[in-house]
């Protein structure tokens, strides 16, 4: 029968360690060159990431604050910002006409599509990789998440 040592007392091996400082790095690279970018098209961060949402598809605000972690009022400003430059538009959801869906102009999608062409430190390490090994990263990120992995 082994000892139980309290989680708050164990040391973190030196491969974990190199990992999370490898995922910090990425993830600081990855945000910096995307304020770079944002600011290139005289957007904020968190302006250009949700013009980079609903690039994808409308969006009720409450699911834009969800995926954003933030309150659905920075939301709301945030909004109607993209929507003073004429990058985003309110519009009423088919499904449900209380709902008011946000959705990415044309002028958002083209300014969307600029941005992600703009991210090369996103874009060029994820080429050196094969299909294999994105896949495989991928699905070990999801798994990181508690997700499932999409076959």
């Amino acid at each position: 029968m082994g000892i139980l040592v309290p989680m708050s007392s164990r040391r973190t091996d030196p491969l974990t360690l190199e990992v999370v400082e490898l995922i910090g790095t990425v993830v600081a690279r990855y945000h910096e060159e995307y304020e770079q970018a944002a600011a290139r098209h005289s957007l904020t961060g968190a302006q250009a990431r949700v013009l980079g949402l609903l690039a994808l598809e409308p969006t009720p605000m409450r699911h834009l604050a969800r995926s954003l972690r933030c309150e659905p009022s920075n939301v709301t400003g945030i909004v109607d910002r993209l929507e003073a430059r004429g990058l985003v538009e309110r519009r009423p959801d088919p499904a449900d006409r209380r709902v008011k869906l946000a959705a990415a102009t044309e002028e958002g999608r083209a300014t969307a599509r600029r941005l992600r062409d703009a991210l090369g430190f996103a874009r060029e390490p994820l080429a050196r990789l094969s299909e294999e090994e994105r896949t495989a990263l991928r699905d070990l990120l999801r798994r990181m998440l508690g997700e499932e992995a999409v076959v």
